[in-house]
C-alpha cells in the first residue's frame, strides 16, 4: 500500500516553485507525543497525504482580550487542495453584508426571495420546502450551508453575491490568493460569470427590490498550475488517464481560512479591512449556525441518524457520533476529490478551554478522483479525529495566566419541536 502511495504522490501536480512547508516545533511536538498508529503513519507521509495544520493557541489578559498565536505544521500555501464546501463560510459572510447594504431598499436576511433564470443552465427558485414559511432566503441559505454543508445553499448565495463582488470584496480585504469561480454544478467558466437575476419579495408575491442579472468583467490569474490525481472519470464516466486541472477552479489556503472564521468570531482580532460589514444581530445568527446540530434544528428538519451531531464537526467525529455537551464547535468543513478540510473554533465552557485548529488532508489511495472511492472512512476522518483529540487533550493540560470569560458563545439553541414532516434525509452536499 505505502509503495502504491508513493507512486501516486508523484503524480500529484502543482506546478510553480514551492517554499520550504512551515513546521513549528510546538506543534510537531505535541504531535509526535502522541502514540496512535495512523496518526503517526500519516504525518510521517507528507507527500502522500499533502496534510497541512494550523493549531491557533488562544490566551486571555485580564480584561479577557483574546491574542491569538498560529502554529503551523507542513503548511504550503502554493500547494493546492480542493477547498470543497469549505468555501461556503466566506459566502455566507459576505451575504450578510450585502444585505445590510441593501438595508435601505428594505430587505434582511429573512426576506423572501425569488431566482430567475437569465443565461444558459441557470435554473430558478421560487420555493423551499426546508423553510417554515416555504420560502428562500438568506437566513435559510446559511442555515443548510452550515448544518449539513447544503450545495444549492452555496449555489444561491453566488448567484446573490455575484462573481464580481466576491473576489473583488475578498481580494480587497487582504485575500488575494482566494478565488471562487464555480457554482457546485456543471457550468463552463462563461456561465459562471453570469448570475441570476433575483427579487426579493413579500409573502404576497409583490416585489421589494430586483436586482439584474450580474456578469463578472474581471480577469483572474491562473498562472499557477493545479492538478491532482493520476486519472479521473469525466462527465460520461469514461477513465481519463492524467491528472485533473484545477487551476481555474476554486481556491484558498488553509491560513486564509483559519482568518476568515477568526475575522468573524474575534472581529476586533483582525485589521479593520478585514472585518465584514455585519450587526450584531448577524455574529450572534452566524454564531448560533456555525455551531449548532440539526436535532436542535426544526426548519431545516434533517434526518438525525443521518444528519447526527458530530456529522460536520470533523475534529469530533468518531463512534456514537455524540459530542460532549459542554463542549461546542464553531466551524466549517469540506470534502471533495480526496481532500478533508476542517476550520474550528473549539470552546469546552466546562473546563474553559478555547482554541482553534485548522487542517486538510488528502486520502485518494487509487490515484483515481471522480470514482468516490477515496480513504475518508479508513484514514481521512480518523486522523482528523485523532488530531482534533489530541490538541484538545494538550489544550486541557495547558496553563493559562487568565481564565477566559466564553459567555460570548454560549449560545440559546433551539429545541426540535416533532411534528408529521418528513425528514430530510438526502441533502444535496
Amino acid at each position: 500500500m505505502l509503495t502504491k502511495y508513493l507512486i501516486i504522490s508523484l503524480l500529484l501536480v502543482s506546478s510553480g516553485v514551492h517554499a520550504q512547508p512551515k513546521t513549528d516545533a510546538l506543534l510537531k511536538n505535541i504531535l509526535a507525543a502522541e502514540p496512535d498508529s495512523l496518526l503517526q503513519s500519516v504525518l510521517k507521509n507528507p507527500d502522500i497525504y499533502r496534510y497541512q495544520i494550523i493549531y491557533t493557541e488562544i490566551n486571555r489578559d485580564k480584561k479577557n482580550k483574546p491574542s491569538f498565536k498560529n502554529y503551523y505544521y507542513n503548511y504550503d500555501s502554493l500547494q493546492y487542495f480542493n477547498p470543497a464546501s469549505t468555501v461556503k463560510m466566506p459566502l455566507a459572510f459576505l451575504s450578510l453584508e450585502k444585505i445590510n447594504l441593501l438595508k435601505n431598499a428594505g430587505v434582511n436576511k429573512y426576506t423572501a426571495m425569488r431566482f430567475d433564470s437569465g443565461y444558459s443552465k441557470q435554473t430558478v427558485l421560487y420555493k423551499d420546502s426546508t423553510a417554515k414559511n416555504g420560502l428562500p432566503s438568506i437566513a435559510q441559505f446559511i442555515r443548510k450551508a452550515f448544518l449539513v454543508s447544503d450545495n444549492d445553499a452555496y449555489n444561491r448565495m453566488y448567484e446573490f453575491i455575484g462573481q464580481e463582488t466576491i473576489n473583488r470584496r475578498l481580494n480587497n480585504m487582504g485575500y488575494p490568493d482566494l478565488r471562487i469561480t464555480r457554482r457546485f454544478m456543471r457550468m463552463n467558466a462563461d456561465e459562471n460569470r453570469h448570475t441570476n437575476p433575483i427579487s426579493f419579495i413579500n409573502e404576497d408575491g409583490s416585489t421589494i427590490y430586483r436586482q439584474a442579472m450580474a456578469f463578472n468583467t474581471d480577469s483572474f490569474d491562473f498562472s499557477h498550475i493545479n492538478k491532482m490525481g493520476n486519472a479521473y472519470l469525466n462527465a460520461e464516466d469514461s477513465l481519463i488517464n492524467g491528472p485533473i486541472d484545477f487551476t481555474t477552479a476554486n481556491n484558498v489556503t488553509v491560513h486564509h481560512l483559519q482568518q476568515l472564521l477568526q475575522s468573524v468570531l474575534f472581529p476586533k482580532s483582525v485589521p479593520e479591512k478585514q472585518r465584514f460589514y455585519l450587526s450584531k444581530d448577524d455574529y450572534n445568527f452566524l454564531y448560533r449556525y456555525l455551531s449548532q446540530y440539526p436535532s436542535e434544528t426544526s426548519y431545516p428538519k434533517y434526518d438525525t441518524s443521518t444528519y447526527y451531531d458530530s456529522y460536520v464537526k470533523f475534529f469530533f467525529k468518531e463512534g456514537g457520533h455524540n459530542m460532549p455537551d459542554y463542549v461546542r464547535v464553531f466551524n466549517k468543513v469540506g470534502w471533495a476529490y480526496g481532500c478533508l478540510t476542517d476550520v474550528s473554533y473549539v470552546v469546552d465552557f466546562k473546563n474553559k478551554v478555547e482554541f482553534m485548529l485548522t487542517a486538510i488532508i488528502y486520502v485518494n489511495s487509487d490515484g483515481v478522483l471522480n470514482d468516490n472511492k477515496y480513504d475518508y472512512e479508513t484514514i481521512g476522518w480518523p486522523f482528523l479525529y485523532k488530531l482534533g483529540q489530541t490538541i484538545y487533550k494538550y489544550e486541557l493540560n495547558r496553563p493559562r495566566k487568565n481564565v477566559p470569560d466564553l459567555s460570548q458563545f454560549n449560545m440559546h439553541y433551539e429545541k426540535r419541536k416533532e411534528d408529521n414532516r418528513p425528514a430530510i434525509k438526502d441533502a444535496d452536499n
